[in-house]
């Protein structure tokens, strides 16, 4: 298997799992409510930011792309993002998840998302190791021990180069994301229903 079709069945999982996440997510949203209720403070802060937390999530996955920008299995790319944590598009992409279990109202929601889609792309992440270790070897291992796997470590940021990158790319990186951008109505509309009583709420959480 040549390095492009590698790179094509690793983009291809993660799109997968992002898909499904969101596919669980919707299905929570649709017969889940907080325990706080509609119009409260509490309620209005957490879907607030968890919005917020979505705009981050699509922005950082497109300047991850600016760097990364298929050179993925072709070499190692070490700068901006890629500097503080080897899978910052994985950490975007929890941050837009963990918005949109905020805009249930729920604090739980809201971490519990983020929780699942980061244990879901952890697989993905050892998978995609172990064939970056055996296709760039030393200075790919050098470059694990230097920069943490998930959590960025603000510290290690270098600006690095961004080389040239796939416009095609960076627009599949954006529609990805927009997918989070678009369900905001949705939520809105599926929150009213609840309220309504057109939805019936099956369980409720803080």
């Amino acid at each position: 298997m040549n390095e492009k079709s590698d790179l094509g069945r690793y983009q291809s999982m993660r799109r997968l799992v992002l898909a499904v996440m969101i596919i669980v997510m919707f299905a929570a949203l649709l017969f889940g409510q907080s325990t706080f209720p509609p119009d409260t403070t509490v309620h209005e802060i957490v879907e607030m930011a968890g919005i917020l937390m979505i705009f981050l999530g699509i922005v950082g996955r497109l300047w991850c792309t600016l760097y990364i920008g298929g050179r993925k299995s072709g070499e190692i790319v070490t700068g901006g993002p890629y500097s503080i944590t080897r899978n910052p598009l994985y950490v975007f992409s929890t941050l837009a998840a963990a918005g949109v279990g905020a805009q249930m109202g729920s604090i739980v929601a809201t971490f519990g998302f983020a929780a699942l889609c980061a244990l879901s792309f952890h697989f993905v992440i050892l998978r995609e190791e172990k064939h970056l270790s055996s296709l760039l070897g030393p200075e790919y291992q050098a470059y694990v021990a230097r920069v943490p796997r998930f959590f960025p470590n603000v510290s290690l940021y270098q600006e690095g180069n961004t080389g040239s990158f796939n416009p095609r790319i960076l627009l599949t990186t954006l529609l990805d994301g927009l997918v989070f951008l678009v369900a905001l109505p949705v939520f809105e509309l599926i929150d009213h229903a609840q309220v309504t009583g057109a939805l019936p709420v099956l369980f409720r959480i803080p």
